[in-house]
C-alpha cells in the first residue's frame, strides 16, 4: 500500500518519456499519485497508449510537451511551462541519450559532440534550469539515468560510455552543492534491458556481452529501473543524494 501513495501529488517532469523507460515510468508514476510533466523530441500522437493515458488523467495530472531536451531554449521553456502548468517542482526524472558504437578511428568529431550532447550535456541543462523551480518548491528530487557502459568498456562505446560516466560525476558534485537547498541528486545504473529501441542501437557482440556478464542471465524489464527511480524519487529516499544505484543484475560486479 505504501508504493501505491509514494509520489502522490508530487510534480516530476520526465524527459524523454516516449522512450521505452519513459513509457514504462509515465503509467507507474500517475498510478502512485504524481503529478506528471512529461516531454519527448517525438509526437506524442504516435504512442495511442500514452495519448490513452493523457486522456484518462487529464491536464491536472499528465501535461506533455514535445521538445528537444539538447537545444537549451527549448530546456528554458519546458521549465516555464511547468511553472505556468503547476506553480511547482518537486523532482525530475532525466532519460534522454543519443548512441553511436564504432571504432575511435571511425567515429567522427560530429557523431562525438552528438551523443556527448544528447547524453551529459542534456543533463546538465535540464538540472541546470530545473534547480531553481526545485529550490523555491522547498527541494526534490532529480534522478539521472546513467548506465554500465559508464563504468565499463564496452568495444566501440566512446562516446556514449564516456557520457554516461559523466553523468555520474556530474551528479555527485550536484548532491554536494544542492544539498543545503533540499535538494538529492541521484544516479540509476542500468546493465542491459529490453527494448527495442535500446537494441536496435547494440551491436551483436554488445548484446552478447552483456546477457552473458549479468549474474541474473538475463535482460532487465523498464520497470525493475523504474520501481528504483520511483524511490528515489519519493520521501522514502530521504536520506539518499549523491548515490548510484545499479540495476544491472549483477553485471557490474
Amino acid at each position: 500500500m505504501i508504493a501505491l501513495r509514494m509520489l502522490q501529488g508530487k510534480v516530476i517532469l520526465i524527459t524523454g518519456c516516449l522512450g521505452a523507460a519513459g513509457r514504462s515510468a509515465l503509467p507507474m508514476f500517475l498510478e502512485r499519485g504524481a503529478i506528471l510533466f512529461g516531454c519527448d523530441i517525438h509526437p506524442i500522437g504516435h504512442y495511442p497508449e500514452i495519448v490513452q493515458l493523457k486522456e484518462e488523467y487529464g491536464e491536472q495530472r499528465f501535461v506533455y510537451k514535445q521538445a528537444d531536451i539538447c537545444d537549451e531554449d527549448q530546456v528554458i521553456a519546458v521549465m516555464s511551462d511547468i511553472d505556468r502548468s503547476f506553480g511547482r517542482l518537486d523532482g525530475t526524472y532525466h532519460n534522454v541519450y543519443r548512441n553511436v558504437e564504432k571504432p575511435a578511428v571511425e567515429l567522427s568529431l560530429a557523431e562525438w559532440e552528438d551523443s556527448i550532447r544528447g547524453t551529459l550535456t542534456s543533463t546538465f541543462m535540464v538540472c541546470k534550469y530545473a534547480l531553481p523551480l526545485l529550490i523555491r518548491s522547498g527541494g526534490g528530487s532529480i534522478v539521472n539515468m546513467s548506465s554500465i557502459l559508464g563504468q565499463i568498456p564496452i568495444t566501440g562505446c566512446y562516446a556514449y560510455g564516456a557520457a554516461k560516466a559523466g553523468v555520474i560525476h556530474f551528479t555527485r558534485v550536484l548532491a554536494l552543492d544542492y544539498a543545503q537547498y533540499g535538494v538529492r541528486a541521484n544516479t540509476v545504473i542500468p546493465g542491459d534491458f529490453r527494448s527495442a529501441e535500446v537494441y536496435a542501437l547494440q551491436t551483436e557482440q554488445h548484446k552478447e556481452a552483456m546477457r552473458r556478464n549479468a549474474f541474473l542471465g538475463r535482460s532487465g524489464m523498464a520497470d525493475e529501473i523504474n520501481e528504483v527511480a520511483a524511490f528515489l524519487l519519493s520521501d522514502a529516499s530521504s536520506y539518499v543524494t549523491g548515490s548510484s544505484y545499479h540495476v544491472d543484475g549483477g553485471f557490474h560486479l
